[in-house]
């Protein structure tokens, strides 16, 4: 298959244009973007993400901060280190990494993130200004996913038919939301939908985010369409080792799909990039310079 879509490639692209937008913001405006990431407790996989955010941050030439906190951290302390970030006007981007320890509430975490500066695309006012489409802070991922679709589609997904497979806050339910808005006929599928198979089938576009390893095979997919993976599940191999796979089984839909991301390689890459231009954006639009037209979608 030819059409592998390389979200790695895609994603340096993009993190070269936020690079040159902040060296703009720095010569013109003295102004450089920062971007605060708080991490609770000590989960190995979200402290590698982490370090990856902050090294690729200062690549770009934006500042890094990350907060460091114990897995005990009480909610008043959060809410107050969130608090004092939302008013420090060196920081244009502040991420919570998910999921927090049980005795921590995510949802009132999130919404206590002033919305502007809120580059997850996670708090309730974002959530709705998106549905709504009216200009709003995007979620990374589905916007990666929607960045690499429109590359492929050479910017025109108009009248498309897409298949959500997923249906979280996080990625199906605005992954959806962003498709609607250029003017593609969505459908949001999820594990429990019956004849799952036969409505993937119909699909122009197939968005996998279902969290099950390999669960759509090339037999759920129409000829020639265009499936984005989103999947990251670790499984053993048969050498006993552990590797990354996607939720699409990427043999078998390679063999009939016209365009596939691979896992790893895909959609991960272009998330922390999105990520970047999200903090960019929300420098400028904190500063009331408006929008970076190469940084938009």
């Amino acid at each position: 298959m030819q059409n592998i879509i390389d979200g790695k490639a895609f994603a340096t692209e993009l993190k070269e244009k936020v690079a040159a937008y902040v060296k703009t913001l720095k010569l013109d405006h003295d102004i450089t973007p920062g971007l605060a990431v708080v991490i609770v407790g000590d989960d190995p996989a979200s402290h590698v993400y982490v370090r990856s955010k902050g090294k690729q941050t200062i690549e770009v030439g934006m500042k890094s901060v990350e907060h460091r906190l114990e897995v005990d951290t009480t909610e008043k302390h959060l809410l107050e280190l969130i608090k004092s970030l939302n008013s420090d006007n060196t920081i244009h981007g502040i991420l919570v990494q998910l999921p927090l320890p049980d005795h921590l509430n995510e949802d009132l975490i999130i919404n206590s993130i002033n919305p502007s500066k809120d580059v997850d695309g996670f708090h309730i006012s974002n959530v709705g200004l998106l549905a709504t489409g009216q200009k709003a802070m995007v979620p990374c991922t589905p916007l990666g996913c929607l960045k690499l679709l429109l590359n492929y589609y050479d910017g025109n997904l108009s009248g498309l038919t897409a298949v959500v497979v997923g249906r979280s806050n996080i990625v199906g339910k605005p992954m959806a939301q962003l498709l609607l808005s250029k003017s593609c006929t969505v459908t949001i599928a999820h594990s429990r939908t019956k004849n799952l198979k036969d409505v993937t089938a119909q699909a122009d576009i197939v968005v996998a985010a279902v969290g099950r390893p390999g669960m759509i095979s090339g037999d759920w997919i129409k000829k020639g369409a265009t499936v984005i993976d989103v999947g990251i599940n670790r499984v053993q191999s048969e050498d006993g080792k552990s590797k990354i796979v996607g939720d699409v089984d990427f043999l078998s839909v390679s063999e009939v799909a016209g365009a596939l991301t691979p896992v790893p390689g895909g959609v991960g890459p272009m998330t922390i990039s999105c990520l970047l231009a999200n903090t960019a954006i929300a420098c400028a639009r904190i500063n009331g310079l408006g929008d970076p037209d190469k940084l938009a979608y």
